[in-house]
């Protein structure tokens, strides 16, 4: 297996849909997709004012903060407070969603799937960790807090690897980046002594 390495260095930084902030993607399929036709999407936000987030329709997400104090959001007319790093918060993307910013900007790891495409979830670890990547998944991984290590590539903060992108999407996904060498179907370790994400893919089953 080889990893493909995203750097996070030279990201560029786009407005929001809504104007109301700025992204920086880590990933997503189809490989230069737009907000409107993604089939999943990963990507740092910084949140610098209290306001409403982007819609999504049929879209659910995964929000993560990493840095700042804390969110207070209101989503589909419920309270969900956000206030602690690194802890995953799951919500529907396509409900109004309002945010307050209790104690100044943040910085949130976002993951975005359309849900009738791609079923996704969302774990954050510390220590050193096997990563198996099972037939039929894509698994992302990102380092959040400090350097990581996956198999012999070293990830700077916000750096990402991306493992076995063909599973999730039918093709070749052609996504920019470094390949770093992989031991076959051996499981590569992923060791990080602050947190780090794992982000796993897999096409929906249709009913």
């Amino acid at each position: 297996m080889n990893p493909r390495i995203l750097r996070a260095a030279g990201r560029a930084a786009v407005p929001w849909k809504n104007g109301g902030g700025v992204t920086r993607e880590i990933a997503s399929w189809p490989e230069g997709a737009g907000t409107a036709d993604f089939d999943w999407r990963i990507s740092l936000a910084d949140v610098a004012a209290d306001g409403p987030f982007s819609t999504f329709p049929g879209v659910d997400r995964t929000l993560t903060m990493v840095e700042g104090a804390g969110m207070d959001l209101t989503v589909g007319g419920r309270r969900a407070l956000v206030d602690e790093r690194c802890v995953p918060a799951d919500f529907p993307g396509d409900l109004p969603t309002h945010c307050l910013l209790p104690a100044g900007p943040v910085v949130n790891f976002n993951v975005m799937w359309h849900r009738e495409r791609v079923s996704a979830s969302v774990a954050v670890v510390r220590g050193c960790l096997p990563v198996p990547v099972p037939p039929g998944t894509t698994v992302v991984a990102v380092a959040l807090e400090s350097r990581a290590t996956l198999g012999s590539a070293t990830l700077a903060p916000y750096d990402a690897a991306l493992l076995a992108p063909e599973a999730v999407t039918g093709e070749s996904a052609a996504v920019t980046g470094e390949s770093a060498p992989g031991p076959g179907s051996v499981p590569l370790t992923l060791r990080s002594e602050g947190a780090a994400a794992l982000v796993t893919l897999r096409r929906a089953v249709r009913r």
